[in-house]
Formats: structure tokens, sequence, C-alpha cells
């Protein structure tokens, strides 16, 4: 089965639409999906911004919440303009790399989207991240003290850095072996190329 990677920040509009879809698309499509959470602050601060350029840029953002609206109407998703963005999303990051390779990481990335882009909550509050932890079936408090530790902040910054060497510079985005896709609308292009790689290898 070939892989389709997706490189993603919590608190990335555009990554929220990506993460409701991309696993029942890649499931129709035969691919398994590989999760990477990351930071995307560090590669903004490294580009010269203290923020999302969808505020630091009006029109553009302005421009972004409308299109949020219609994508949401397109896909079917629930869409509530955050009333703070962008969320710190580093506890919630810092806990899916404690997931990685476990039944609940999807599930989790899934609700913490919909907490921050659907229901407007707080998805640095640790009481809010534990409460979805728990509906999963998982150990939240054994696995919040675990994101909590060294280990873990060393392991999402290296995930971070490796995002900046393999050329990262938004999300979400989608890797195919090195082939690289940026944004939600490419999505299907990620996938399409995935489908055709499986199909090349086996002829």
């Amino acid at each position: 089965m070939n892989i389709i990677e997706f490189w993603f920040d919590f608190g990335s509009n555009y990554s929220y639409l990506s993460m409701m879809r991309i696993r029942r698309a890649a499931a129709a499509a035969n691919l398994r999906v590989e999760l990477k959470p990351f930071m995307l602050g560090p590669i903004f601060k490294s580009l010269g911004w203290e923020t999302s350029p969808f505020v630091l840029q009006t029109l553009k953002g302005d421009y972004v919440w409308r299109d949020m609206r219609r994508q949401c109407v397109k896909y079917g998703l629930r869409w509530q303009r955050p009333s703070l963005f962008p969320r710190n999303a580093l506890l919630a990051a810092r806990i899916a790399l404690q997931g990685e390779g476990t039944s609940w990481l999807e599930g989790f990335c899934e609700q913490v989207m919909l907490a921050n882009f659907a229901d407007d909550r707080e998805i640095g509050d640790e009481a809010v991240l534990a409460g979805i932890l728990a509906e999963l079936g998982a150990d939240s408090a054994k696995i919040i003290a675990a994101a909590k530790t060294d280990a873990c902040k060393v392991a999402l910054r290296a995930r971070t850095v490796e995002a900046q060497a393999r050329g990262i510079f938004g999300a979400p985005m989608f890797f195919v072996g090195d082939e690289m896709f940026w944004g939600n609308d490419r999505l299907e292009d990620a996938i399409a190329y995935a489908t055709t790689m499986v199909t090349a290898a086996a002829a």
C-alpha cells in the first residue's frame, strides 16, 4: 500500500479542511496516511513573519474567512470562525506525536480540528485535550504527561526542523515520496499521483 504524508498544524484553517477529508479519500484510493504534526510558527518566523500571513495581510485574511465558509459548505463540514486565530497548538501537536502508531491518533486530530474550527474551543487548554482523549478511550493523564516531557519537546522541534529541511513553507502539505503538494485544493492531486505510482509499479 502506498503512503501519503500529511503535514499539518492544528492552528491552520486549511489543514482543518484536509484533516476532515483525507481519511476517507485515502481509503477509497487504497492509500495509507501518515499524519505529520508540526509547528508553522518557527517556519513563519524564519520568513520574517511573527504570525500567520492571514493576520498580517488584512485583505488576504478577509478573503480567507469568506473562502472558508464556501469551502465548508462545499465539503459539508461544520464551520465557526475562531474567536482567536491562530490558536496555540503546541500541546496538541506534542500529544499527536505521542499518538503516532496508535489507534486513537486520527480521531484525536479530527476532534481537535473540530474543536478549533467548528466549536471555537481553546485547543491550548489541557482540559479540552484531555476530554478529547478520554472520549477516544485513551489514557489522557499518561499521554499528556508524556507530551510535557523534555523528550517530546525535543521531538516536536526536530519534526519542525525536518519540515523546513524538506522545503515546507505552509500547511497543509502532502508528500508522495519526494513529490510535494501544497494546500487543501491539492489533496486530490496528491492522491491521484500516489495512485498513479502504484499502478506504474504494478505494470
